[in-house]
């Protein structure tokens, strides 16, 4: 009975320590919301290094340049804005949010005019 007891203990703690893992890093090693993603950028050691942060297909819109303009000690940001853009129909509309909080908050809700609604259906998957 003890050796089955210590195998389903030791297969418990295999499992728990598999999917604490990837939950761990989720939680505590990826940015959450807009501040977070310019804060690891910023101080991220090199181009390859703040590359990580972008999702693969999009990859190709971050360049060196632009890690470059972010990461430079001489520009900070004026402010950091947290957008969504939700599509209905023929409409689109771009919410602002707060970032950085603990409760994500709307600060303003504007309908998109068409042609900057094309632009950003152009760069969607």
């Amino acid at each position: 009975m003890k050796a089955w007891l210590k195998s389903w203990l030791l297969f418990l703690v295999a499992v728990l320590v598999i999917l604490g893992i990837p939950t761990y890093y989720v939680t505590f090693l990826t940015p959450k919301n807009s501040l977070e993603l310019y804060q690891a950028i910023a101080f991220a050691e090199d181009f390859g290094e703040a590359k990580k942060l972008m999702q693969k297909e999009y990859e190709g819109n971050f360049q060196e340049e632009d890690f470059e303009f972010i990461s430079g000690t001489e520009d900070s940001p004026k402010r950091i804005g947290q957008l969504s853009l939700f599509e209905y129909d023929e409409k689109t509309f771009v919410i602002m949010t707060s970032p950085g909080t603990s409760k994500l908050e709307v600060l303003a809700v504007d309908e998109l005019p068409k042609d900057v609604r094309e632009y950003f259906l152009q760069l969607g998957p």
